[in-house]
């Protein structure tokens, strides 16, 4: 069973897009989970062709939305969880190429923004957010032996046995969730394979700011070296 999870919090301007942007036939279910957004995201979901909506009663954060994602997921006896932005910064069209990546071996599936020189950049990408994805992911790959494009994409697809090994409601429920979801899977060997996902960035969609930013790439330092020693 192939399942897209959708972590939601203030998308009522991209869900709908993004839900009907999904293809068909390829796709058993959709899960999404409203991390309390205080505009009516909830009932833009209600309104579609979403099997399960999930709302929680208070704000968890970007990390603690995808635990309760892949908790319902898991329980639901999915094979292969996709977790899609619905803020339509990463396209769904991509999906049956993502799914094909298992399908050829992979455990884990990464949508890279970053697999042509500076094409993020002339895409939209912010100068900044760039440049600091470029030299954080020269840091992991070097203290990891790996040879990634990228280790911050937000479009990422998981075989259930990999979720399954992985204690994530350990992890942090803020950003840098899904950096430390990845130094895990490094970790434990997992074979992991990348698709090109052009950069997509307009005003609708959601993104931190600079000081988070700073926030963000000081915490991936900190945890890849820690991980590192464990």
């Amino acid at each position: 069973m192939n399942i897209v999870v959708l972590p939601g919090y203030n998308c009522q301007d991209t869900l709908e897009d993004v839900v009907n942007a999904i293809p068909q036939g390829v796709v058993d279910e959709i899960i999404y989970v409203d991390d309390f957004s205080n505009d009516n995201s909830i009932s833009v979901a209600k309104s579609l062709k979403i099997n399960h909506v999930i709302l929680h009663d208070h704000n968890i954060g970007y990390g603690g939305n995808q635990k309760t994602l892949y908790t319902k997921a898991l329980s639901l006896g999915a094979d292969i969880i996709i977790m899609l932005h619905p803020d339509y910064q990463y396209d769904p069209k991509l999906i049956p190429e993502i799914i094909t990546q298992f399908n050829e071996g992979a455990d884990v599936v990464l949508a890279s923004r970053m697999m042509y020189k500076k094409e993020a950049l002339y895409l939209g990408m912010p100068f900044y957010k760039y440049y600091a994805n470029r030299f954080l992911t020269k840091i992991q790959n070097s203290l990891y032996k790996q040879n990634l494009s990228e280790y911050h994409t937000g479009y990422r697809a998981y075989r259930s046995h990999v979720l399954e090994s992985i204690d994530y409601n350990s992890l942090s429920n803020d950003f840098i969730f899904d950096n430390q979801m990845l130094l895990e899977i490094i970790r434990k060997k997992y074979v992991i394979k990348e698709i090109y996902c052009p950069a997509k960035y307009e005003e609708k969609s959601s993104s931190i700011n600079i000081k988070r930013s700073i926030k963000y790439g000081l915490l991936v330092i900190w945890h890849s070296l820690v991980y590192k020693i464990k």
